[in-house]
């Protein structure tokens, strides 16, 4: 069950916002009607590339040095072992070199000067070492500490002075500043005094303000209550006097009073009828009677 702020009206255009929002609680429904489950998301393993560092050939950097020192290659890999240097078997190599290297005579170069200096020229640029910087090389940020140890000594000695000179100006200020403060007091004392009189004296005048301000709305109440009475009266007043200035109800009781005269007229004669009626019934019977007595001596005598 699904609660909806509008009305059907808005599905009969078959697209909008409240279509979509129908469309969409249907889906769900059926979903879970087919207990229809989601899978847990794949993501796609994302190859790191490498970046393709261009060397000049006619640079050499200082891993390929290391590289060439230590024997390291490419394939290989180490988890704790460092390489180690052979100083005993360099030494002996050395020795073992230089004897075999002993001339037997005194050797003389025959090598051109031009020739030599073309050459050192040209080989010259092999041997430069590039010294790649790693921001995350800790010996950059001691260099760094150490320069901008350096500039905050060398700042320091030119504004050191500055600061105590201005500390100094401060701390004058603030003696002048608490004496002044203190002279201003002595000499305000006794108006603060009055002051905080006249503030409680204000206190006492808004609470009785305020008690009698509380009266006088209780009073302006009670006055409108009258005042609305007051104006009821005066319009039932006003409505009975133009009702007795007015001759139209005298005319209807006057006319009343003609039609209650007629009724009784009317009932008088009915009332005479019926007593004349009642008096020749009784006249009547009388009559009768008196017959029924003279005549029954008669049948007696025969």
């Amino acid at each position: 069950n699904y609660s909806v702020d509008f009305p059907p009206s808005k599905l009969k255009q078959g697209a909008g916002e409240h279509c979509l929002y129908v469309l969409d609680r249907l889906a769900d429904e059926a979903l879970k009607a087919t207990n229809f489950r989601w899978a847990r998301p794949e993501y796609p393993e994302e190859e790191m590339e490498e970046e393709n560092i261009v060397e000049d050939d006619a640079e050499l950097t200082l891993n390929k040095v290391e590289d060439n020192i230590f024997g390291v290659h490419e394939d290989e890999e180490f988890e704790d072992d460092e390489p180690m240097m052979d100083l005993e078997g360099l030494s002996k190599l050395n020795q073992k070199n230089d004897l075999k290297s002993k001339p037997e005579e005194i050797m003389e170069s025959t090598t051109d000067a031009a020739d030599w200096k073309m050459e050192v020229e040209r080989v010259l640029p092999q041997l430069k070492v590039t010294i790649r910087t790693d921001n995350k090389d800790w010996r950059v940020h001691v260099e760094q500490m150490h320069q901008h140890k350096e500039g905050i000594e060398s700042s320091l000695t030119e504004t050191k002075s500055y600061l105590d000179k201005l500390h100094d100006e401060i701390t004058r200020t603030l003696e002048k500043i608490s004496s002044r403060e203190k002279y201003i007091n002595n000499q305000l004392e006794h108006h603060l005094v009055e002051f905080r009189g006249a503030q409680d004296s204000l206190a006492e005048t808004k609470e009785r303000y305020r008690q009698a301000s509380g009266g006088v709305t209780e009073r302006s109440r009670l006055l409108a209550e009258v005042t609305e009475e007051l104006e009821k009266i005066k319009m039932e007043m006003d409505d009975r006097g133009s009702s007795m200035t007015d001759g139209a109800p005298l005319v209807k009781i006057k006319q009343a009073i003609t039609q209650l005269k007629k009724e009784n007229t009317q009932m008088d004669i009915r009332m005479g009828v019926v007593e004349h009626i009642l008096l020749q019934a009784k006249l009547k019977d009388k009559t009768s009677q008196n017959k029924q007595v003279h005549t029954a001596p008669t049948t007696a005598s025969y």
